[in-house]
């Protein structure tokens, strides 16, 4: 299920890699745009009955993901951001550990692929240090693709509204119940310039204040620690630039999200328009 707001430029790549390797009559894709005022549905439409596209006039994506259960078929079920690329083979492999009841795994997440080969350097540092982090590496989030048996699906469809709702869905699992899938990749498209980062960055941070709101005191937390960075230039001393970007970035983006973290405005969404490029 794809949730889409006006994702004109890029939803077509995404139907047309998950399609290309398809096996039979899957995958089973729904798009939900919500809100659109471009060509999202049109697009998507066009590429044939295997995507069934549903139109809703409020621009949220809680709505579309609830609105895309409604419509939605039988389990595993795979939630996928419209900017990512992602394959019919790596859903294919996202879905096996699913569909053991033995294994004790509810969700599970590809292994990320960010091509920075366009960025500016100071983006390119940074995620060279990102990647590297262990909740980073670990958790399900900034992957744009999760993936939830039955009993995953009624953990998250749990979870209340929330800006961060990759970073909510993970946490709602333990380390045990949860599997990034070394079998299965996607290519999650980063911002090319240092604003469209720290537009990124501001709404992780107003964003992940929120989730931890909701959380109970003794939750798992995934922010970046300063052990963190000790423990990743103790093993990479080359990375010291890298780490002086990542902190930079993360005080300014500090700094620019507290005014909507005291005026609880978890609604305004920042969006990096860069990544969207062709």
């Amino acid at each position: 299920m794809i949730p889409a707001h006006n994702e004109a430029r890029v939803i077509g790549r995404l139907l047309d890699s998950l399609l290309a390797d398809s096996r039979g009559d899957e995958p089973d894709i729904v798009v939900v745009c919500n809100g659109c005022t471009d060509d999202t549905a049109r697009i998507a439409a066009e590429r044939g009955p295997r995507v069934r596209v549903v139109e809703i006039p409020t621009p949220s994506k809680h709505t579309a993901l609830r609105t895309g259960d409604d419509h939605a078929r039988g389990f595993p079920r795979l939630y996928v951001d419209a900017d990512v690329v992602i394959a019919g083979a790596d859903v294919r492999a996202l879905t096996g550990p699913l569909d053991d009841d033995t294994s004790g795994i509810l969700a599970t997440a590809p292994e990320r692929r960010i091509p920075l080969a366009d960025c500016v350097w100071r983006v390119r540092a940074y995620y060279q240090v990102w990647q590297r982090l262990p909740a980073v590496r670990e958790g399900l989030f900034g992957r744009g693709v999760i993936a939830v048996s039955k009993a995953g699906h009624a953990r998250i469809a749990a979870l209340p509204p929330l800006m961060a709702d990759d970073l909510a869905a993970s946490l709602a699992f333990a380390p045990e119940e949860r599997l990034v899938v070394g079998a299965a990749s996607v290519v999650v498209h980063p911002p090319r310039t240092w604003p469209d980062l720290i537009r990124r960055r501001i709404r992780a941070t107003v964003s992940t204040a929120q989730v931890e709101e909701q959380q109970e005191p003794a939750q798992a937390s995934a922010r970046t620690s300063k052990a963190d960075l000790i423990a990743l230039l103790r093993r990479e001393p080359r990375l010291i630039m890298g780490v002086v970007v990542f902190v930079a970035a993360a005080v300014v983006a500090r700094r620019r999200a507290e005014k909507a973290i005291r005026a609880q405005d978890f609604g305004t969404w920042l969006r990096d328009e860069s990544s969207r490029q062709n």
